[in-house]
């Protein structure tokens, strides 16, 4: 089965609206573990709008699933960050400083002597690396070049498709999937995926390793409870088995 990893962003989000530590965010991490989640993803920024770098080494010394953590490796700090903290899998993102959210993959083709840099060192620390890509064979091609574990496709176009015609909306994204099968490349996904779109996706892809899910996850558990939403989307990564 697909795994589930939860993006714990939106609780730092609000948490950090008001100071203090409500919502607590390790509790909350520790909760969709102990409710089914088989990793915790974060995603800190430059300027520690929700994740913070001091939540970060909190929660690799709590958690017991996959610990994911997603950023830019251009910044130091972030690099220093993965560094310090080892975790399961780092996802590199090649989000801009001020960026609000993940928009697009890495160009692998052009950034790919920096990838395999960056790639390379994680690697030698034993973090498994997965590169956040466009849902393009050319892109998952040089992935491979630049040495990377996986690629992570970016599913923000399948979402806005999916309505509408969802057999057009996943071709792309077949088809990216199949390349990385033939290279060997391990495949995840994320952004955008929710309760309506999910199991089509994780039907029509089989080799789909792994989820990352945040902001439609927690909305949804505001009106569904956290424990409750967390199993409707293990459920829908396993309805079709």
């Amino acid at each position: 089965m697909t795994k589930l990893s939860v993006n714990v962003n939106k609780i730092a989000t609000l948490r950090n609206s008001r100071g203090g530590n409500n919502p607590n965010l390790l509790q909350v991490a520790l909760d969709c573990e102990r409710f089914g989640a088989d990793g915790i993803t974060v995603h800190p920024r430059p300027d520690e709008r929700h994740i913070r770098y001091a939540d970060v080494f909190e929660l690799k010394a709590a958690i017991h699933t996959e610990f994911n953590i997603e950023g830019n490796p251009k910044e130091d700090k972030f690099v220093q960050l993965v560094l310090d903290n080892k975790p399961a899998q780092v996802t590199l993102v090649p989000d801009a400083t001020d960026q609000l959210t993940s928009n697009h993959g890495w160009d692998t083709i052009r950034e790919q002597s920096f990838l395999k840099d960056m790639i390379s060192l994680f690697q030698k620390e034993n973090i498994r690396v997965s590169l956040f890509v466009d849902p393009l064979s050319d892109m998952v091609k040089a992935a491979k070049d630049c040495g990377t574990d996986r690629v992570e496709l970016y599913t923000e176009a399948y979402a806005k498709d999916f309505h509408q015609d969802k057999v057009r909306a996943i071709a792309p994204y077949l088809a990216a999937a199949k390349t990385a099968k033939e290279l060997g490349i391990g495949l995840n996904a994320g952004h955008d995926l929710d309760l309506h779109n999910l199991a089509y996706f994780a039907q029509q892809i089989p080799d789909l390793l792994e989820v990352s899910i945040g902001h439609a996850l927690i909305s949804d558990a505001l009106y569904l409870g956290l424990q409750n939403t967390v199993a409707m989307y293990k459920r829908c990564l396993g309805a079709w088995q």
